[in-house]
C-alpha cells in the first residue's frame, strides 16, 4: 500500500504524465453499461469520440437494475464497460463475474494502487469526500471526527441518511476495518441516539436540513455542496450556504472517508481494446480534470487541478484505506446497522 498523502486542494500540484496518447481513428464502438447520472458527463464520451472516432453506445440506469441486466444476459451481454458509483457496488459486480482482469500498464501507472482492485477487475476514476457539516450560528464546537458524532451533546442535532445507502455502508465499513465491529456498533448505537429525524433523503437533503433548522449537523459527500457553491441548488440559497461550516474528520489519524466512482471492463466485452482504451481515457488528465470542473468531484489520479467550488474547500488528509478492505465489510456493515435500528 501506498504511504498516506494529503490532497491539495488548491493550487495544483507538479505536472504527471497527460495519459494515454489516444489513436487519432480507433474507429469502432463502445457498449456502455452507466449508473453515473451526471448530465456533465455527456463532454467525457463526446471528448473520446472526438478523439477515437469510436462511437459511445449507452445504457444507463440504476447500478443494480444494470448488474441485474448484465447477468441476465450471461456470456451473450453487450456490455464493454460497466461504470458506477461506491466500492460496493464495483465490488458486487466482480463477486457476479461481471468484469475481468486486464492488462494496462497506462492504468498500473496512473490510478494509485489503493484505488484499484488487486487482480485488476476495476478501477477507480473519481473520489468524493464524506464529511461533517453544521450550523455555524448553532454549534460552536462542531464534531471533529466521525467518532464524535456519538457525543451525548449533539443528541438530536444529527440528520444522516438511512442504513440503506451505499454511502452509509461503506463510511461504516470502513470503520469497522479500522476501529473494529464491537466499537462501531457501539458508536452507531449513539448516532441513532443522537439523530435529529429519521434517516431519509440523499445527501443534498441532509445539508438542506441544515437551512430549514430541522437538524444542525450532517454527513454528506463535498460534491454535493461543491455544486452549490458553483450554481444554484433548490432549497440551498447562497445567503444559508454562508452559514454552513465543514470538518474534514479524523485529521489527527485515519483521515477523512473517501467515496469512489469507478468501472471496468466486462467479463464478455464484445469490444475489448476499446473497452480498455475508455478506461485509459477516463486516467488521462483531460478527463480527470472534467471530472472535478464538471461534477465537483476529486480526481482519482494525483497531481491533477481540481475546480474552484472543490479547491476552496481546503486541504485535507484522505482515508487511503484500499477499497477492496472496505467492500469486504458490506455485509458486516448492514447486520451492523440493521441491529442498532438505524433505519
Amino acid at each position: 500500500m501506498p504511504a498516506n498523502r494529503s490532497l491539495a486542494l488548491g493550487v495544483a500540484a507538479a505536472a504527471f504524465l497527460a495519459g494515454p496518447v489516444l489513436p487519432a481513428f480507433a474507429n469502432g464502438e463502445l457498449n456502455l453499461y452507466s449508473s453515473r447520472h451526471y448530465d456533465t458527463d455527456e463532454r467525457l464520451y463526446s471528448d473520446f469520440t472526438e478523439a477515437t472516432g469510436i462511437t459511445i453506445n449507452r445504457i444507463e440506469g440504476n447500478a443494480d437494475e444494470l448488474i441485474a441486466r448484465m447477468e441476465a444476459e450471461g456470456a451473450n451481454s453487450p456490455a464493454d464497460v460497466f461504470l458506477t458509483v461506491d466500492t460496493s457496488r464495483l465490488e458486487r459486480a466482480k463477486d457476479a463475474g461481471l468484469f475481468q482482469s486486464i492488462e494496462s500498464p497506462v492504468l498500473e501507472a496512473r490510478v494509485p494502487a489503493y484505488l484499484q482492485d488487486e487482480e485488476n477487475q476495476w478501477f477507480g476514476f473519481s473520489q468524493r469526500a464524506r464529511i461533517l457539516f453544521y450550523d455555524k450560528t448553532d454549534v460552536t464546537d462542531p464534531p471533529m471526527t466521525y467518532q464524535d458524532l456519538a457525543d451525548p451533546k449533539y443528541a438530536g442535532l444529527v440528520c444522516i441518511r438511512s442504513s440503506s445507502n451505499v454511502y452509509t455502508q461503506t463510511i461504516t465499513a470502513a470503520l469497522i476495518e479500522h476501529l473494529g465491529a464491537d466499537a462501531v456498533k457501539g458508536w452507531a448505537e449513539a448516532v441513532v441516539a443522537n439523530f435529529a429525524r429519521a434517516p431519509q433523503g440523499g445527501d443534498t437533503d441532509q445539508l438542506r436540513g441544515i437551512v430549514s433548522g430541522e437538524c444542525d449537523i450532517s454527513m454528506s459527500n463535498t460534491y454535493y455542496f461543491g455544486r452549490a457553491i458553483r450554481k444554484d441548488v433548490e432549497g440551498l440559497p447562497k445567503d444559508a450556504m454562508e452559514n454552513i461550516g465543514w470538518v474534514f474528520p479524523n485529521q489527527d489519524s485515519i483521515g477523512a472517508h473517501m467515496n469512489l466512482s469507478g468501472g471496468g471492463v466486462a467479463a464478455n466485452a464484445p469490444n475489448l481494446e476499446n473497452a480498455i482504451l475508455f478506461l485509459e481515457y477516463l486516467a488521462s488528465e483531460q478527463a480527470q480534470e472534467y471530472f472535478s470542473a464538471g461534477n465537483d468531484e476529486y480526481p482519482a489520479v494525483p497531481g491533477v487541478a481540481l475546480s474552484p467550488s472543490v479547491a476552496q474547500l481546503g486541504f485535507f488528509k484522505p482515508d487511503d484505506l484500499d477499497a477492496t478492505a472496505i467492500a469486504n465489510n458490506i455485509p458486516a456493515a448492514q447486520q451492523l446497522l440493521n441491529e442498532v435500528g438505524w433505519e
